[in-house]
């Protein structure tokens, strides 16, 4: 995948963006502060720090005067959202617009959203690495202003749930503990995405490839950035919460049960192998392998709770080492707007205790 088509940097949704006035977008006077965040490389990233609404509507006078002032007690007195956007547009996009609002007001958060390099108003040309860069200098902003680690929801959207792996991963390296990391329509790599993506919601990216011997093989080989979340996700030590909409066309919900199954399969009995000779197997080699099948569901069964919720959707959850892995399928929401239904705020509400603040 060409280096312009995973990163949509130059789609700079809205155009002609006034990120000094986000008021300009709905948010509240002086609610939104504009800033820029310095990278260990020397980039420059635009970013938007939004206070709670609680915290916000508690203020000696509002709207502000210098709200910037009110950065480090509003770390200090609610949670925060460290928010990695998508592939395209910029944090002033209408989209993301919606989850702020939602998340500052439902879950009385903060929010911190940057734009990586290269997106928006920050400088550079985006890489995985550079990306990962941009993640690890938004933490270090919000710790070095007064955030403590166990008061930081790593979230991300799309392309967003590689640059949180990435960082979460990284963090759990280190035994830095967030408050947890939730992935809203996630990919299990990019290599998979090339597989699964449909242009236009009908086109296969990947099968006109097929006709040709070892073309799809050669492209995904060429891939220069992986993303590959799936392999990151045994690194990440805290509390997950994994959501996808049935109704996502750009990225099939099965992204997000394949990195769901990642965290849950060493838990359970090892998958039998179906033999390459299946045809010939006797009745009783066939009926040892369902056994094995038959085993490995019941295990499942004891250990994941599942949750239908009519009209919504269904949450499946287990615990491991004493932390929550979550998985949320919405059955609306899309790809773009699944943050901001509100029974996936509930969900993460209730998994990281915003509720109880």
């Amino acid at each position: 995948m060409r280096q312009s088509v995973l990163f949509l940097h130059a789609v700079r949704i809205p155009w002609f963006s006034k990120y000094d006035v986000p008021e300009t977008y709905g948010l509240a006077p002086n609610k939104t502060i504009n800033l820029r965040v310095e990278t260990a490389d020397n980039e420059s990233l635009g970013a938007w720090f939004v206070l709670s609404d609680p915290f916000y509507h508690s203020l000696p006078t509002v709207p502000p005067s210098q709200p910037a002032d009110y950065i480090s007690t509003a770390l200090k007195t609610y949670p925060t959202i460290l928010l990695f956007h998508g592939n395209a547009g910029t944090r002033a996009f209408g989209a993301r617009i919606r989850h702020y609002t939602a998340f500052s007001s439902r879950l009385s958060a903060n929010v911190f959203a940057i734009d990586y390099r290269g997106y928006g108003d920050s400088t550079g040309t985006p890489t995985e690495p550079g990306l990962a860069r941009d993640a690890r200098a938004a933490w270090n902003w919000l710790i070095k202003n007064g955030a403590a680690p166990e008061q930081i929801l790593i979230v991300g959207h799309s392309l967003g749930t590689g640059v949180s792996a990435l960082l979460g991963a990284e963090l759990s390296d280190e035994g830095i503990s967030p408050r947890g990391v939730v992935l809203l329509s996630p990919f299990s790599s990019i290599s998979k995405v090339l597989d699964t993506y449909r242009l236009f919601r009908v086109i296969s990216l990947m099968k006109p490839l097929a006709m040709v011997p070892f073309a799809a093989d050669f492209v995904k080989r060429a891939l220069i950035h992986t993303f590959d979340t799936q392999t990151l996700v045994p690194r990440i030590k805290g509390p997950v919460l994994i959501a996808h909409a049935e109704n996502d066309w750009e990225i099939p919900s099965t992204h997000s049960e394949t990195l769901f199954n990642t965290f849950l399969d060493p838990l359970l009995p090892p998958a039998p192998a179906l033999p390459t000779n299946a045809a010939s197997l006797t009745h009783e080699e066939w009926s040892e392998y369902n056994g094995l099948l038959a085993k490995r569901r019941e295990a499942r069964e004891e250990i994941v709770t599942t949750l239908e919720l009519h009209n919504f959707g269904t949450v499946h959850e287990f615990t491991e080492s004493g932390r929550k892995i979550v998985f949320v399928q919405s059955l609306a929401g899309g790809h773009d707007y699944l943050g901001v239904q509100e029974g996936v705020q509930d969900v993460i509400g209730r998994t990281f205790g915003f509720f109880s603040q």
